[in-house]
């Protein structure tokens, strides 16, 4: 089916269009981190490269990552128009995931990154990941992460 705006057109009304992050997949995980009562944690902190949560106490940061826009190997479908733009486009989302997980890291943060579809499928292993790395920093004095 043709686009009814032109190129321009459709430009314009795409960039109005601001992220505000996987909700459904995101609060999925804050229901999870409830239910197996993990605390701690915060979102929307002010925190390099807009993590979904942060674990202060911990150095903890938890990025949710969309198969769709950070283009899982397992789960991505290549749309089948303006495929070079796409191609870009995720090619950008990954180097930049990858740049902000390493300046978090040297920062001092710890970074875990999980897959929408591990979230669906594995939902105990992602929790498991999360808590042993929450029950390791416990108990000892942590340092605070630069901001």
């Amino acid at each position: 089916m043709a686009d009814i705006w032109s190129k321009k057109k459709r430009s314009e009304v795409m960039a109005l269009i601001r992220s505000r992050g996987n909700k459904d997949t995101e609060l999925r995980l804050a229901w999870l981190l409830r239910k197996n009562r993990i605390s701690g944690w915060r979102r929307n902190q002010l925190v390099f490269g807009k993590p979904d949560f942060v674990f202060r106490r911990e150095c903890l940061v938890v990025f949710v990552d969309g198969c769709f826009w950070h283009g899982c190997s397992q789960c991505y479908t290549r749309p089948k128009s303006n495929q070079k733009f796409w191609d870009d486009k995720f090619f950008r989302n990954r180097q930049r995931d990858n740049q902000v997980s390493r300046k978090l890291r040297k920062k001092g943060w710890r970074v875990v990154r999980i897959w929408e579809h591990n979230l669906k499928r594995h939902p105990e292993r992602c929790i498991n990941t999360i808590r042993r790395i929450v029950d390791s920093r416990y108990g000892s004095k942590k340092a605070k992460p630069a901001k």
